[in-house]
């Protein structure tokens, strides 16, 4: 027998709402208010910063004042303290960065692995880098190379040498470059724990299952995976460093040749007066910030043009 289908009832549906296309700039008129702030908060600062690096203006001699040109940025790459500045910048930052990342690599590869209270260990690890610059340089100053209660001359003295050094005075530059070496080493680590918990197990697995040591693996497969994630950890860290302060104001106040080029652009400027030459300095190093940023910027989006793949 023919089973006759019963016709379904033909329901009248609205048309649906016609879809209201919007002007650009009236769907970017909410982040309105807060590219405004924007502009008044870094932007005009920056515009009056580069203005006063073409003026000669120092406010002990008011009257002396006027538009000096390019005299600024001549002084400050002719001038000795200020060139010294420079070179100490790049040590400083360049050392830092390096044992950093090679720490934090090693921290990282530790961290990948399972093992109990892993959890806990990473938390401690991460520490030093949610201390305050001032305070963690105010840690290495005064408990760690203090020459007459610092624990460092506690641990020689605990293990029977006479010497009790200076440790400031007897290198300066590696004692801003250990406090910040401590301080941004978990922030490595971090990236670089993150690149390796985003690494594909499979190819591991079947190296592992051909043959292949653990050093093999981490030449051949592991390392060239954390290759942008290093990129990115130097370019970021690079970022923050080069204008590091803290460290070299609370541990050497400048002194035995750790000057970089915040501290000279701060001792010009509160010390010596020189607004035009100070603002220049601080113009080249915004420069350098954004040629170091632009970069990081690129190894970013290659990053997530990767996981889109």
């Amino acid at each position: 027998m023919a089973v006759l289908e019963r016709e379904r009832p033909v329901v009248d549906r609205p048309p649906p709402a016609p879809r209201r296309n919007y002007p650009k700039w009236a769907r970017r008129a909410p982040l309105l208010p807060a590219l405004i702030f924007l502009i008044i908060v870094t932007q005009l600062p920056f515009v009056a910063t580069l203005v006063i690096s073409f003026m000669k203006w120092n406010s002990l001699d008011p009257a002396n004042r006027g538009f000096a040109g390019f005299d600024n940025y001549v002084n400050v790459f002719t001038d000795p303290d200020l060139r010294s500045s420079v070179v100490n910048t790049i040590v400083l930052t360049a050392s830092v960065v390096l044992i950093s990342l090679v720490l934090g690599l090693g921290l990282a590869l530790l961290l990948d692995k399972k093992f109990a209270g892993r959890g806990f260990v990473r938390t401690m690890l991460i520490a030093p880098f949610l201390v305050v610059p001032v305070a963690a340089a105010l840690i290495w100053k005064h408990v760690l190379y203090n020459p007459e209660y610092g624990l460092f001359n506690g641990i020689l003295n605990w293990l029977g040498f006479d010497a009790q050094p200076d440790w400031i005075s007897t290198m300066p530059m590696s004692a801003v470059v250990l406090s910040l070496v401590w301080q941004w080493t978990p922030f490595m680590m971090l990236i670089l724990l993150a690149g390796l918990q985003s690494k594909p197990i499979e190819p591991v697995e079947a190296a592992t299952i051909d043959g292949a040591s653990s050093f093999q693996v981490f030449r051949y497969l592991t390392f060239p995976h954390l290759r942008q994630y290093l990129e990115l950890g130097g370019l970021l860290g690079s970022i923050y460093i080069v204008q590091n302060f803290d460290a070299v104001f609370t541990i050497t106040s400048g002194g035995l040749g750790t000057a970089n080029l915040p501290y000279m652009i701060y001792q010009t400027f509160y010390q010596a007066h020189e607004y035009g030459e100070a603002s220049a300095a601080g113009v080249i190093v915004v420069a350098g910030s954004i040629i170091i940023a632009t970069f990081a910027l690129r190894t970013v989006s290659s990053l997530f043009k990767e996981e889109k793949r």
